[in-house]
């Protein structure tokens, strides 16, 4: 991964770094933005179901759209551009529903730059580099999620006037505008053909699948013969689905983490300050985890490593909206949690492209991120629905217990496959 050939990956790494430094300072902001405005938990888990609404009806046709683009740093850009119009339309709401439009549009601004930067990795590296590239791609995503909850607990400070407060969510939903709007210049290279990505060998050319496809493992299933690719066929590859259920367990505890962690902070009397540095730890985590991650799959199985992702993750982040009055044990659970959680995201990334043909891993990706966007809709609308019963710390034990129930899925699975 050195070198003039993967120049590339670093310019993609280093947009998102800034588009997700953006989501990431926006979408806690988005909580107390709703607070201030009178709005209880159950508006805040239907604002956050909001954000993967529209997203969840683009995708599949965004993965097909990928497939057929010459060009994916086009499209990477046009993602940071749609990041700042939702900054923008969220400094000048004023009322629940323009925040739910804004969050939206700032949904489809993810999807769109998730999928053209995976699709990226997925086509240009090598089978046996997709580790490494998901690995640092959504390392990326968590500097961007330990610089965002920061530098908004920070801006935001530990006052409470609600004036006050209004005006600096104004204003750091205008950083935010800015903070993506950096990524454009940043993917420029690519954009103008300065540094492309190299074409690698290992797999067969775009017309059919790759050796590796042929050959997949036990572990990642067989792959299908090439073909259109659609959404059925692509659930009908062995463990494809459960893969799947992990990937939107994992997202789930990291979105209803950053929606009602500010929540349950308020209510108890924790400064926005004190919750940036919490989620911001668990973040740091998530890096150092991704950054071993090439290590860890040298040496462990990658469905093994995911069902340590999802029990680890489970057991430690679940008790901490009991502990955020004391911020030591709060600090160590979302480290050792936030290490579990970054190693799942990219190990289902690979595991999804390693069990299809070559010709069907961008839109293998793009249902696997539909599946992800379903879950952002129904999962946060449910988990609301436990905050608004039993507070909000409610919707972070909710997630811990789909960790714990996919985890449960794989070790079942696992077991069934060595008996």
């Amino acid at each position: 991964m050195s070198g003039s050939g993967s120049r590339w990956l670093w310019l993609l790494v280093g947009s998102a770094i800034l588009t997700q430094t953006t989501l990431n300072l926006v979408r806690p902001t988005i909580s107390y933005q709703l607070l201030g405005m009178g709005a209880d938990a159950g508006a805040v888990g239907m604002v956050t179901s909001a954000y993967a609404l529209l997203p969840l009806v683009l995708v599949l046709w965004l993965g097909r759209l990928t497939e057929k683009t010459p060009r994916l740093s086009v499209l990477i850009a046009v993602g940071a551009v749609i990041f700042a119009a939702s900054c923008l339309l969220l400094s000048i709401a004023t009322s629940v529903w323009v925040v739910a439009l804004a969050s939206v549009v700032l949904g489809v601004a993810h999807i769109v730059f998730t999928i053209a930067g995976q699709a990226a990795i997925a086509r240009y590296l090598p089978s046996d580099e997709l580790d490494r590239g998901f690995g640092w791609f959504t390392a990326g995503f968590a500097v961007g999620q330990l610089i965002g909850p920061v530098l908004g607990g920070m801006l935001l400070g530990t006052g409470a006037d609600p004036d006050e407060r209004t005006a600096t969510i104004r204003m750091i939903m205008l950083i935010g505008a800015a903070v993506s709007l950096a990524a454009v210049p940043v993917i420029a290279p690519l954009i103008l053909g300065m540094s492309l990505p190299g074409s690698h060998t290992d797999d067969a050319a775009e017309d059919g699948p790759s050796p590796r496809s042929r050959s997949a493992s036990a572990e990642e299933g067989p792959a299908a013969d090439p073909a259109a690719p659609t959404m059925l066929g692509i659930l009908r590859v062995p463990s494809v689905p459960s893969h799947m259920v992990a990937s939107l367990a994992l997202l789930a505890m990291v979105d209803l983490l950053i929606a009602f962690l500010p929540v349950v902070g308020e209510q108890r009397g924790v400064s926005p300050v004190w919750v940036g540095v919490f989620l911001a730890v668990r973040a740091a985590a998530t890096i150092l985890s991704r950054i071993c991650l090439p290590w860890l799959s040298a040496r462990f199985r990658r469905s093994d490593l995911v069902i340590v992702s999802l029990l680890g993750a489970g057991v430690m982040i679940v008790a901490t909206p009991s502990t955020l009055t004391w911020p030591t044990v709060t600090i160590v659970l979302m480290a050792i949690g936030g290490f579990f959680l970054g190693l799942g995201q990219p190990l289902t990334m690979t595991l999804i492209v390693r069990a299809v043909p070559m010709t069907w891993r961008s839109t293998a990706l793009a249902v696997r991120l539909m599946g992800n966007r379903l879950g952002q809709v129904a999962l946060p609308m449910a988990a609301g629905v436990v905050a608004s019963t039993v507070g909000p710390a409610g919707a972070i034990w909710f997630a811990g217990l789909l960790l714990v129930i996919s985890g449960g899925e794989k070790t079942v699975r696992r077991y069934r496959r060595t008996t």
